[in-house]
């Protein structure tokens, strides 16, 4: 049985569709143990200042594994250890060697480095918070600092976990983190207070890291600590990793920032921003991140092979596919987003309020759902023909038309009466106090939507333009207005069937007011002879469980 499940990861994948596919149901496991996460922290928490302080303290170790773990992760890497390997043991150890050195030390200056500054950091990132508030985020900002550094190692050793072919290690890593945090709320909290959940993340961060210790143990190749490093290696590795390390800090500096603002919005808002977006990061993770990682190898290998015909018909395929996914999953946030919240966090200490303002949040996300889907395989697209200056400047510009819309957003919302007026009745939230955290993900959608707009305007006068898609951007979003409008129709049936005062109850309104939906949106897509939906039924026919899992990147999912 266990050789059996071993096996299941060591397979080649034999296609786009079937790579996507698996990469999206590991990704679905992640997202389900992040729910129980995001149950734990809101039933005992709420969305207060309690929550704001946990989610404020994580931006500053979360920007640095992001510019740190960037520099090591499995696209850059790979490929440098598979050409060490094919030179013998010696020289990937060599190379394995001085990178973890490198990287342990750089941390460990960054690390002590945010560690002293942590209050002065603390003060001007977050200056809505009192006092009390400001020292109990540095508390848990300085314990989390060990966070990246177990993160960003466990990346590395990642690498060599891919290489040596054992997925199924891999895959569980992230269930790991999770399982951690879970362990701070439940355990460490009640003992430690609330620097217990502090440790918890890094409890999840070290497991992270240690389920894999045992593959490089076996493999040999376990990194030692050296003192004299090949600069020349890490210049190489630098090098290449750098334009995707600005591009991905550009993005983090604006939820940073978004952050910041957050603080200044009341107790909570903070809160109501991250559940949201941990709930919105559940397609994109399925659906965007799948897409563009499964093409990635592909399109990197058909464009150095010189065969651009081959790029861009798979480019086009995955364009399509990610249309076809994620606009029906956009309606059905926006439609069944009260559900969504409600079933997902709606527990304990987290009570209607916050579960309306979450989930108007979270429609506000869901908007550019399909934007953030495409920015991650235009992007990598870009990477695999080896052009990364568009993307950086495009993400950047990105990051700071974000942070503009945030500011532009609050003074209209404080200033302007219309503006608050429309806001708040479009998502029929005018009852309830907090509301200008709305501001936040209406900035950070409407940033993502200019920058796929940018990026795809852009590839289609760099690269080719892909018609393909755009008839299946026409098909999938007709057969989403349907779909959305269906389940809405059905929300209102199921409100006299189901009990929505319970969680089954509410669950059961939206699950079948969803499938409802869903079947409507698949019987539009089948009578307007979409090519998309036959491609699925054909690639769900395939024996898809015998492929071999290609891991994901860290930094570009959320656990």
């Amino acid at each position: 049985m266990v050789r059996r499940l071993l096996q299941f990861f060591e397979r080649e994948i034999s296609g786009l569709h079937e790579a996507a596919y698996l990469l999206g149901f590991f990704a679905l496991l992640s997202q389900v143990l992040g729910f129980l996460r995001d149950r734990l922290l809101a039933s005992h928490f709420g969305a207060g200042e309690t929550l704001d302080i946990y989610y404020a303290a994580f931006r500053v170790p979360d920007f640095i594994f992001i510019m740190t773990a960037s520099a090591v992760s499995l696209s850059v890497l790979i490929p440098f250890l598979s050409e060490r390997r094919a030179e013998g043991t010696e020289q990937m150890r060599g190379f394995l060697d001085t990178l973890f050195s490198a990287f342990f030390f750089g941390m460990a200056v960054v690390g002590l480095a945010a560690f002293v500054a942590a209050p002065h950091l603390a003060g001007l990132l977050f200056p809505g918070f009192s006092a009390a508030a400001l020292a109990d985020t540095t508390t848990l900002m300085r314990i989390m600092l060990l966070q990246p550094l177990f993160l960003g190692v466990s990346n590395l050793f990642a690498s060599v976990t891919q290489l040596e072919r054992r997925f199924f290690v891999y895959a569980v890593s992230p269930l790991l983190y999770n399982a951690g945090i879970i362990a701070g709320i439940l355990f460490f909290y009640p003992l430690l207070g609330l620097s217990g959940l502090a440790w918890g993340v890094v409890v999840g961060a070290f497991l992270h890291l240690a389920v894999q210790v045992p593959v490089l143990v076996r493999s040999g190749l376990l990194p030692r600590l050296v003192v004299r490093v090949r600069l020349r290696e890490i210049a190489s590795v630098v090098a290449l990793s750098f334009p995707r390390t600005l591009a991905l800090s550009a993005q983090n500096l604006a939820v940073l920032a978004l952050t910041s603002l957050g603080s200044l919005f009341g107790a909570g808002a903070i809160a109501v921003f991250n559940l949201s977006w941990n709930l919105q990061s559940v397609p994109l993770a399925i659906v965007g991140a799948s897409y563009s990682l499964a093409a990635f190898p592909t399109l990197a290998g058909f464009w150095s092979g010189g065969a651009r015909e081959k790029f861009f018909e798979t480019l086009s395929a995955a364009v399509r596919h990610i249309l076809f996914w994620s606009f029906p999953a956009l309606a059905l946030f926006v439609v069944l987003r009260a559900q969504i919240v409600r079933t997902v966090l709606g527990a304990g200490a987290f009570d209607w309020a916050d579960t309306r303002l979450t989930a108007s949040a979270l429609a506000l996300f869901a908007v550019s759902v399909v934007a953030q889907s495409l920015l991650l395989l235009f992007t990598r697209a870009y990477y695999a023909a080896g052009r990364t200056r568009t993307p950086l400047l495009i993400s950047i510009g990105g990051a700071l038309c974000t942070i503009l819309f945030a500011f532009l957003f609050a003074k209209l919302f404080a200033s302007a009466p219309l503006f608050r007026f429309f806001l708040e009745s479009l998502l029929r939230v005018s009852d309830i106090p907090g509301t200008a955290v709305l501001v936040l993900p209406l900035a950070y959608s409407s940033g993502a939507l200019l920058s796929a707009a940018t990026l795809w305007f852009a590839f289609s006068r760099q690269f080719a333009r892909l018609s393909a898609a755009i008839r299946t951007a026409g098909e999938s979003f007709s057969a989403s207005v349907i779909m959305g409008f269906v389940a809405y129709l059905l929300l209102n049936l199921f409100d006299d069937i189901f009990n929505i005062r319970t969680t089954f109850g509410i669950f059961s309104q939206g699950l079948f007011a969803g499938l409802g939906g869903i079947g409507a949106g698949a019987i539009i897509l089948y009578l307007l002879g979409n090519v998309e939906i036959h491609e699925v039924w054909r690639t769900l026919h395939h024996k898809i469980w015998r492929a071999k899992f290609i891991g994901p990147d860290p930094t570009d999912t959320n656990f």
